[in-house]
């Protein structure tokens, strides 16, 4: 049994146990998490699509932890301009293991 559901503007496939990290969710660690928005699901080798989403599908998973990812450098560089600009990011994410697919 699988699902795929959206959150933070981006798909993700997930079967039950599966550990994942998305966009950062406002929520605390250890607490459980509803995902609402389902595109697939696929129960006993029945598949159902939703238009845009299957109705009464739903996802639980539970938080594991917040955190922010390696830092990747943004450098800005025009040659014969003397134009140098250098920044930083780290993406803020959610870890998260999902426990149960209700369909």
């Amino acid at each position: 049994m699988y699902a795929v559901l959206t959150t933070g503007g981006k798909q993700y496939r997930v079967k039950e146990g599966d550990v994942l990290f998305v966009e950062k969710l406002n929520a605390e660690v250890e607490s459980t998490v509803e995902f609402s928005e389902v595109l697939v699901v696929s129960k006993d080798g029945e598949l159902k699509v939703g238009t845009p989403v299957v109705e009464g599908a739903k996802v639980v998973a539970k938080v594991l932890a917040q955190g922010k990812a390696k830092k990747i450098i943004v450098f800005k560089y025009k040659p014969k301009k003397d134009y140098r600009r250098k920044s930083g990011h780290r993406q803020p994410y959610t870890k998260i293991q999902i426990e149960k697919i209700e369909a």
